[in-house]
């Protein structure tokens, strides 16, 4: 590990899972709790040696369904906090997620993706899980879920997801998978400071006056720890302004408007892509997480061939970027799309941006092994 203030910095090599602790531990988190499951299970390996050494705790969770009720707790105790698991077991945290929303408590759940369903294929990668992400939870709401491509992304999008959860006072999902979660790469870790950190904001004035869900010209509410001079209550329950119980037409319209407009009116900041050879593309791959890498050696291989492909990476998936994907989807002949599953999740959204004359291909696995760059060719130039 580098010091602060040592004059030469190394590379080190990491695994995508490890680089997703780092990443939890420099942007302050020091609360985890978990239940091991494959493929994610060695980010709760890191946390338990590492949360204890830097004045963080770790707890071994009998479930999934505790795991994410303890992280909760800890968040709303002050802690920065996060969980991670796989499918199975984000399955079984979908519900107190919900009340994460509703209650909007600050905290990070990472889906490291496997092939299921069910138990599955219980060590080999999908994709399939961009839906449950966006709609897992009953009832109205929105969530925030970025996804990483490499190992460098794995240490920096879980920077933005605390970031995003502090800033916006809400659970964000990091939706990794298998390959990029046990893919190895040498990565220059920021020193402190370097990269920043968003710290939640913290309610002044008189405590006995504190509103948990009063919210400010920002449309987001200040946030209180337990344990401290301010008493408050936060209910899985329709709430008002003072976190009591309120089944007013009004209210509830209002809560539940306040919960997809404090994240819809900062789209922009929170919508992250990167472009690869966009600007004169004429086919467009459309994608996000491992097949990220398959989709950019394509891309080359094409233009070589005198085909000018580009590739939008989507980082964000939820709220998803229509908005990118329609300036540079319009502009292309024919788009395509990788991603592994059967359904086609992503190629799903595409299609509803850019409508139905566009020549949407979809290149899908979901074998639980990885898109190659030949299969993406093959749906640029099918013989």
């Amino acid at each position: 590990m580098y010091l602060t203030g040592h004059p030469t910095r190394r590379p080190r090599l990491l695994q995508g899972n490890q680089a997703i602790a780092e990443g939890a531990i420099y942007a302050g988190a020091r609360f985890y709790a978990g239940y091991p499951i494959t493929p994610s299970s060695e980010i709760a390996d890191e946390c338990a040696a590492r949360m204890p050494r830097i004045g963080g705790v770790y707890l071994q969770m009998e479930d999934e369904i505790a795991s994410i009720a303890a992280v909760i707790g800890a968040a709303l105790a002050g802690a920065k906090a996060l969980t991670a698991t796989s499918g199975p077991g984000f399955s079984l945290m979908q519900e107190n997620l919900g009340l994460a929303v509703l209650g909007e408590v600050p905290c990070v759940v990472v889906d490291v993706q496997r092939s299921g369903p069910s138990t599955g294929l219980a060590t080999k990668p999908a994709q399939s899980d961009i839906m449950q992400a966006r709609w897992g939870r009953h009832g109205d709401q929105s969530i925030i879920a970025l996804c990483p491509a490499t190992v460098g992304e794995c240490f920096a999008l879980t920077v933005q997801a605390f970031n995003f959860a502090e800033r916006f006072r809400t659970p964000v999902i990091l939706l990794a998978d298998e390959i990029v979660g046990h893919m190895r790469e040498n990565v220059l870790l920021p020193r402190p400071g370097e990269v920043a950190v968003i710290e939640r904001t913290a309610p002044h004035g008189a405590p006995a006056a504190y509103l948990p869900f009063a919210a400010m010209a920002d449309g987001v509410a200040p946030l209180a720890a337990y344990g401290g001079e301010r008493v408050f209550h936060i209910t899985s329950s329709m709430h008002g302004a003072d976190g009591i119980s309120n089944n007013n037409p009004d209210n509830a319209a209002a809560r539940i408007r306040h919960l997809h407009e404090k994240i819809d009116r900062h789209h922009d900041e929170i919508v992250l892509t990167r472009d690869f050879d966009t600007a004169d593309a004429e086919v467009l791959i459309v994608t996000l997480g491992a097949p990220t890498r398959a989709a950019r050696s394509a891309a080359l291989e094409a233009r070589a061939a005198g085909i000018r492909a580009g590739v939008l990476q989507v980082q964000t998936v939820w709220p998803f970027p229509a908005a990118k994907v329609a300036a540079l989807g319009r502009r292309a002949r024919v788009v395509v799309v990788p991603e592994m599953n059967y359904s086609g999740q992503l190629a799903g959204e595409v299609a509803k941006v850019l409508g139905p004359a566009a020549d949407i291909r979809r290149v899908n696995r979901y074998n639980g092994t990885i898109i190659t760059p030949a299969q993406i060719l093959a749906a640029i130039c099918p013989t």
